[in-house]
Order: C-alpha cells, then sequence, then structure tokens
C-alpha cells in the first residue's frame, strides 16, 4: 500500500514531522550500536588488547 495507489497527499508540515519522526529513530538506533558496542568492549576488559597477532 503506497501513497501513490490510495490517493494519500501530505502536507508540507506532514512530510516534515515524518522526516523528523525518520531522524529521531535513526539517532536512537546509532545511539544504541554505539552503546552495544562501548558494553561489549568494557566487558570484554583491556586483555583482548594483550593477544598474540
Amino acid at each position: 500500500m503506497t501513497n501513490a495507489s490510495n490517493g494519500i497527499q501530505l502536507t508540507e508540515q506532514q512530510k516534515k514531522n515524518q522526516r523528523s519522526r525518520s531522524m529521531a529513530i535513526g539517532w536512537v538506533l546509532g545511539a544504541l550500536v554505539v552503546l552495544f558496542f562501548v558494553v561489549t568492549i568494557v566487558k570484554l576488559g583491556p586483555a583482548v588488547l594483550n593477544r598474540p597477532l
């Protein structure tokens, strides 16, 4: 179901609001990725850097 098939036309304000929500969701997901990465590194500890290559 797309906007073109059912004739829904968003106003400029609705498009702006939709973009703002999408950006907020993107930032939150990015922050979660960084948080999980940091927590993983902290849990592994400094010993992970002392492994033989």
